[in-house]
């Protein structure tokens, strides 16, 4: 066995041990593992320890193995969070998604553009800034739902379709901003607005189509004719890559993107159950903790200047308000509560990996500097930590009333009543999380119909 290879089981034991107690504690002081899970990144990266900086670790290929399985991971992540979307619920605030997703981008790009200039920047780089602070990655936040127990309910499908069109709007903007302001004119480089729009729609439409037209053939067929252990897991993984693939080299939006299409398409085929446990043990126990973590170990505080450190400040401050308010008022337009309104607007805050990519981008076309590229990374980090925490504050009522009716009913069930291979899936305080499927049809039996929102 090669030393090389030997480091990196080294260094993965290493991240998911210490992910793991960081989960562990967090759950202990009531905050989401998640988290744990991004604290321990920080403290992991070149703020802090610098692991890869080590002797046994200062192997550049190493930090590249690690960070292609946090893309892997955060793939996986969304798959699963698009396994768990109730399609009626989302079909329900399909207007407040779309209302809530301009509105958290219009605010956030017209903060990001006036700071930028404010703080003596050009009209590009500005610019930039504010299609950087658009983003939203919704993969930490669902995992959050998730731990709440809130994916499914009327604010968490909110949170998902304004996401998805998020990103198309996020990918608008990033096309005209590099294609007006790049210095570089590589490969890489959107010269036509038009030709990328019309990838994003020929992906949504023949990705949509074609598996709501096929996936459930293809699943029935493989159950009956291929006799392989694992089939049907197999064929998920495969389904979910190659809509990954095709989001972004096909439609030109982010592969989690294309993920989450998969998983939805799933959620409507007669296995969607099994896929998702069998799914459930290599995401969180392998996969989205080393994304968690990725996250963390992608910050260095250490190239901030005095100037810098303001503006990170100020920018990190305004990327959380514009995209929590501006969401948030753009769901109340459509007739939420302001209670309901403000928990989309503070789904819709973590920027994750989305914004790292954006950001990568600009710096790689010439459009954005070095000292951009770090202020960018710190506000990407303090907004991705922060949501956990917020949205546990924010749905802490909503929770209460869910959770307490379904754990009641939950408990009264046999002992036998869980499936053994459910346990691969995440815990709480050491024991297995219900689904959030079984904590809604739980406290639907025993609580009756949730109110219509919270006023």
């Amino acid at each position: 066995m090669s030393p090389h290879l030997l480091r990196l089981l080294l260094l993965l034991a290493f991240i998911l041990a210490a992910s793991k107690v960081g989960a562990s504690l967090s759950s202990r002081i009531k905050q989401p593992a998640v988290f744990g899970e991004l604290l321990v990144g920080l403290i992991l990266g070149p703020s802090v320890l610098n692991v890869f900086g080590w002797d046994i670790f200062h192997d550049p290929t190493l930090e590249v193995i690690v960070k292609d399985f946090a893309e892997i991971g955060v793939i996986m992540l969304m798959f699963v969070a698009g396994l768990e979307t109730d399609l009626a619920e989302m079909r329900k605030v399909g207007v407040a998604a779309f209302s809530g997703a301009m509105g958290g981008v219009i605010f956030p790009m017209a903060a990001g553009t006036g700071l930028g200039l404010l703080f003596g920047f050009g009209i590009f780089e500005s610019l930039f800034i504010g299609t950087i602070m658009t983003a939203t990655s919704v993969s930490i936040s669902a995992q959050t739902l998730m731990e709440l127990g809130h994916l499914r309910s009327k604010e968490g499908a909110s949170i998902l379709g304004a996401a998805i069109i998020d990103d198309v709007l996020g990918i608008v903007a990033l096309s005209v901003v590099v294609a007006l302001g790049s210095t570089g004119g590589g490969a890489g480089t959107p010269t036509s607005i038009p030709l990328v729009l019309g990838h994003m729609v020929l992906f949504f439409v023949l990705s949509i189509a074609l598996g709501s037209v096929l996936l459930e053939g293809v699943v029935l067929w493989v159950q009956r004719r291929v006799q392989a252990s694992e089939a049907l897991f197999a064929l998920a993984l495969v389904v979910v890559f190659l809509y990954s693939f095709a989001a972004q080299a096909l439609g030109q939006v982010a592969t989690i993107t294309g993920a989450y299409i998969a998983g939805v398409l799933f959620s409507r085929t007669t296995v969607h159950k099994t896929v998702e446990k069998q799914v459930g043990g290599v995401t969180f126990g392998l996969l989205a903790p080393i994304f968690f973590v990725s996250i963390g170990l992608e910050a260095d505080v250490h190239l901030l200047t005095t100037s810098t450190a303001l503006l990170a400040a100020v920018i990190t401050v305004a990327a959380i308000l514009t995209k929590l308010f501006g969401s948030a008022a753009g769901t109340k337009l459509v007739g939420f509560s302001w209670r309901e309104s403000i928990r989309v607007g503070t789904g819709m805050v973590s920027r994750g990996e989305v914004a790292l990519i954006i950001t990568s981008i600009g710096f790689s076309a010439g459009v954005i500097g070095q000292d951009i590229f770090a202020v960018m990374v710190i506000m990407t980090l303090v907004t991705t930590i922060a949501t956990p925490v917020m949205l546990r504050f924010v749905f802490a009522g909503k929770e209460a009333a869910v959770a307490g009716d379904a754990g009641d009913a939950l408990s009264r069930e046999p002992a036998d009543a869980v499936e053994p291979a459910a346990e691969a899936g995440p815990t709480v305080a050491g024991r297995r999380r219900p689904s959030d499927l079984e904590v809604l049809e739980a406290s639907a039996d025993e609580a009756g119909p949730e109110p219509a929102g919270d006023e």
